[in-house]
């Protein structure tokens, strides 16, 4: 039997795309998508959708009510370079709306979370190669320190009203299918954009920048591998260390210069250099190999590969 699945935030960057993927799984009318606005035309007319503000516990349970869901994947928050412009806002819209999920499955009207932290959570005194997913974790972005209460909170409210929360933290996402959504690792979306708009990209990171990326598609795969696990299987309930590749802007060039030999970049690191600069360079996540069978696919080449044949066939089918 099917799930009933609210997905909040569905218009965003990684719920887009999670949302498509689960209604070809469990059917459109199985998954119901919802955001503040009609941000994504595609999510919005591939099946059900709703408006509706994650901030507003009682919206959120009359929408759960009215479908009889049962899972639902908290996708809507405020990201790190946005959210230090907006701090309070960051604040209030990433923990009310974890809090009134987390309420909805302790008051029984729920059965599943999926909640995604980050590599955010971390900070600059984080061991900065292969993090271990037992670790110091200071994050200094608001982002970075809604999350690590939010993991917090996640753990007592499983441990206290044994709530099935699950959680992986996301490292910086790669896709061709959306925009950027206001994050530090942006750069590893835009880049590719500018490439062949413009064959050129002023970078906001330095070269040497090394930090933990992931293909859309593997993170799609794992955000529903992770909810289709055994309960007993998910042996940590605040959020597990997810990992791929790691790579700097100057491996990226250098990828893209493989296809476009011609594409120039220019580094002017701006605020959110001091962001990428408290994160880690590479992410142990042995646990969720271990527990839930977790494995990526693909490397920078097929990334690359990936980006830039999708993102032409786009150019071309709008030209």
């Amino acid at each position: 039997m099917n799930p009933k699945i609210l997905i909040i935030g569905a218009c965003g960057q990684i719920g887009s795309e999670l949302t498509q993927k689960l209604r070809a799984i469990h059917g459109a009318d199985n998954v119901i998508a919802s955001d503040i606005n009609y941000g994504n035309l595609d999510v919005v007319n591939s099946g059900l959708f709703e408006i509706l503000d994650a901030q507003d516990y009682s919206s959120m349970k009359i929408c759960v009510e009215k479908y009889n869901i049962d899972t639902i994947y908290l996708m809507a928050a405020m990201l790190s370079a946005t959210g230090e412009k907006y701090p309070m806002k960051a604040w209030d819209l990433n923990m009310d709306s974890l809090f009134n999920v987390l309420n909805l499955a302790k008051n029984k009207i729920i059965n599943k979370i999926f909640w995604p932290s980050s590599i955010a959570v971390f900070g600059p005194t984080t061991p900065k190669e292969n993090t271990p997913q037992y670790t110091v974790m200071e994050p200094t972005t608001v982002y970075g320190i809604t999350k690590q209460v939010g993991e917090r909170w996640c753990e007592y409210y499983h441990n206290k009203y044994n709530v099935d929360v699950r959680s992986i933290r996301y490292p910086g996402i790669i896709s061709w299918k959306t925009l950027p959504g206001g994050g530090t690792t942006d750069y590893a979306v835009d880049i590719y954009h500018k490439a062949l708009a413009d064959n050129h990209y002023d970078c906001f990171l330095s070269e040497h920048t090394e930090l933990p990326m992931m293909f859309m598609d593997d993170a799609i795969e794992a955000t529903i591998k992770i909810m289709q696990a055994p309960p007993d299987a998910i042996k940590i309930r605040s959020s597990y260390n997810l990992a791929a590749i790691s790579f700097t802007p100057e491996h990226v060039v250098k990828s893209i210069k493989s296809h476009l030999k011609d594409f120039t970049v220019s580094y002017e690191p701006d605020f959110r250099q001091e962001i990428a600069d408290s994160w880690p360079k590479s992410i142990d996540d042995n646990h969720a190999r271990k527990d839930w069978n977790w494995s990526h696919h693909y490397d920078l080449e097929a990334i690359t590969n990936e980006m830039l044949t999708n993102l032409k066939s786009l150019a071309n089918q709008n030209s």
